[in-house]
């Protein structure tokens, strides 16, 4: 191995450097204060648990995703978690077990075995909320809301909101009385909108025609409102199913009436997070990137001995810092040469800058240049424009 190769990190691995990981942490506390600002309380999970705690009720895209590791304490299998939800949904079920409706936010890298795309980072830093305890579509509406909101509050008004529910093939799966492996397969042939190949899989399925032609429709309900009422043709002999467009029109009026200019999109075959969603699933996007994703996904609690309804979302703020310029503290960088550590009067003024939020920088060494100076003037310690003599 070469000395060069030791420093190679590994493919979507990534370190984070100035002034991007200063953006990145400005980021991550504007939306963690606008969080506990709509009454979330902030939880931090552990980096590692073990493995059935991370991913009993997940589903297996989530096992694909999970580095393993043996705990050499106890010799059980331990894994490096890859989504932060099923931590917190823990965290509501065993450890706080409070009742009613409790809202919960959260900060943290997650590690990915496998990279969503060739493009995606292996190690993105997640921000989210998650609510227990509410069963009604207000708690959607207040989910899809800040998911929203987590936009905006950081000046991003172009925002392209995508609207699903995943409830409507599951009651399709359920009345055709489909096996979980055939499940799998249409899933992932709808997912990819792969008309042709779904269709020849369900000619070859021992299931009513109907519901056939019905699953086959799924992959083109998608565009505007005008999908809502498209959809409620074909599922008019459906009343589960109609409830549930009934719940997704409710809250695209909703978040409409909350948000001016919103790109609001519809795609009723958009099943991501099929594993463990139950109904309504949230996205949006920039610039064609997914920044944030969310959904509800009630009983997920189940497994820690405490059934809950639970909603939620989290933000890429890696993603999202690339559609983010800030600058703060480029224009207010003070350089204060040294007079000596005796002189009271230049470290006190030092203080009050940096309190009035300057960066001061007392090194006279630094390469970089400093729009302002700390000068001793008429026995005075003054802030000056570094071109002022």
């Amino acid at each position: 191995m070469s000395i060069a190769d030791r420093w190679l990190l590994p493919d979507g691995i990534e370190e984070v450097l100035p002034p991007r990981a200063q953006n990145l942490e400005f980021i991550r506390r504007q939306l963690l204060d606008l969080y506990v600002s709509w009454g979330y309380e902030y939880v931090i999970p552990p980096m590692v648990e073990f493995l059935e705690s991370l991913l009993t009720g997940t589903g297996r895209d989530l096992d694909l995703k999970t580095f393993k590791v043996t705990d050499l304490e106890s010799g059980r299998m331990m894994g490096i978690r890859a989504d932060i939800t099923p931590q917190v949904a823990r965290i509501d079920a065993h450890s706080l077990n409070r009742p009613g409706v409790v809202r919960l936010c959260y900060a943290g890298t997650v590690l990915h075995a496998k990279a969503d795309n060739m493009l995606a980072s292996r190690t993105p830093i997640t921000v989210g909320a998650e609510m227990f305890g509410e069963s009604g579509n207000a708690g959607d509406l207040e989910m899809v809301s800040l998911m929203v909101e987590s936009l905006r509050t950081l000046g991003i008004d172009s925002v392209h909101l995508e609207l699903g529910d995943v409830g409507i093939f599951r009651e399709l799966v359920r009345l055709a009385s489909i096996s979980a492996d055939t499940e799998e397969r249409l899933f992932d042939l709808i997912q990819k909108k792969a008309i042709p190949d779904l269709k020849e899989v369900l000619e070859q399925l021992d299931i009513p025609a109907f519901i056939s032609q019905l699953i086959l429709e799924l992959p083109d309900l998608c565009g505007n409102r005008e999908v809502l009422g498209r959809a409620r043709q074909l599922f008019v002999d459906y009343p589960g199913i109609l409830a549930r467009l009934d719940n997704l029109d409710e809250i695209a009026r909703g978040i409409s009436g909350r948000f001016e200019g919103l790109d609001l999109y519809f795609d009723l075959s958009e099943l991501r997070g099929y594993n463990y969603h139950t109904g309504i699933v949230c996205a949006t996007y920039l610039k064609g990137q997914r920044i944030a994703k969310g959904g509800r996904y009630d009983h997920i609690g189940e497994v820690f001995g405490r059934t809950r309804d639970a909603t939620g979302f989290d933000v890429d703020i890696k993603a999202l810092s690339a559609h983010i310029e800030l600058t703060q503290g480029e224009s207010s960088r003070v350089l204060a040469p040294g007079a000596g550590d005796q002189d009271a009067d230049r470290w006190r003024k030092m203080n009050e800058l940096r309190a009035q939020g300057y960066i001061v920088i007392e090194s006279e060494s630094v390469a970089e240049h400093c729009p302002y100076r700390l000068e001793k003037v008429s026995g005075e310690w003054q802030l000056l424009p570094s071109g002022d003599k």
